[in-house]
């Protein structure tokens, strides 16, 4: 087992395998149909915060706001090593669905839209922006983005922050297609259905704030139906 925290999990469909990503600084593979046994373990040289797998394409964000690429199929040796783009640490990352990137996120409200082939051409449209940020009592708040999911058949993308909105994004065009209403804790988890028309949306506060809110917010799971206006890019 690891040696500390597991901090996020993926499954290989296609390998059969569990994939599991620690604050022990390795990410290891499992075979579930061998409780308890490792097949892998591999260095991922920090904290491992978050992880996304997309068919073969492994990617891994960790606390040095490093992003770790691997090919699953032989992870001897990372495909590829960087920083990300955003200056404060990371806290969530999703693959591109035609794994040609990946979005992420961090504490800071912001979002990053990056791509892996490093020709400059390529590396010319990748950008972040502002996000999850509210005024409150004349004071600009700026609250972490926690999760992000992609919507597999049209290429956009929800965000969810910790100011307990969610918002869709057209990233490939640099839109924000929708925002719904705020949500009565911060966003913890999304996950849009393979067809792309229910997103699923948990909320959990996760002491955010100075002072914790009384009463605490209730943990809750939401299921929004969504229609095409909200996801399809414009």
């Amino acid at each position: 087992m690891h040696d500390d925290a597991i901090r996020c999990i993926e499954y290989s469909e296609d390998r059969k395998a569990v994939v599991t990503g620690s604050w022990d600084t390795t990410i290891r593979v499992w075979d579930p149909r061998i409780p308890g046994t490792s097949v892998g373990t591999f260095p991922a040289d920090d904290q491992v915060f978050t992880m996304s797998l997309k068919e073969e394409l492994l990617v891994a964000g960790t606390h040095g706001r490093k992003i770790i690429a691997w090919d699953i199929r032989n992870m001897s040796i990372p495909l590829q090593q960087r920083d990300s783009l955003l200056k404060y640490q990371t806290r969530c990352l999703r693959v591109f669905p035609n794994k040609q990137g990946y979005v992420l996120g961090s504490i800071e409200g912001r979002v990053a839209v990056e791509y892996l082939d490093p020709n400059p051409e390529i590396q010319k449209k990748k950008y972040a922006f502002k996000c999850h940020r509210l005024r409150e009592g004349g004071i600009e708040c700026i609250y972490p983005v926690n999760a992000i999911s992609f919507h597999e058949e049209e290429s956009t993308f929800a965000t969810g922050g910790s100011d307990g909105f969610v918002n869709i994004w057209d990233g490939f065009n640099k839109k924000r297609l929708c925002q719904f209403h705020r949500y009565p804790a911060g966003i913890a988890s999304l996950a849009f259905n393979p067809t792309g028309n229910i997103l699923a949306i948990a909320c959990s506060y996760l002491s955010e704030l100075d002072e914790p809110p009384n009463p605490t917010p209730e943990d809750a799971i939401f299921i929004r139906n969504l229609s095409d206006q909200e996801t399809k890019p414009k």
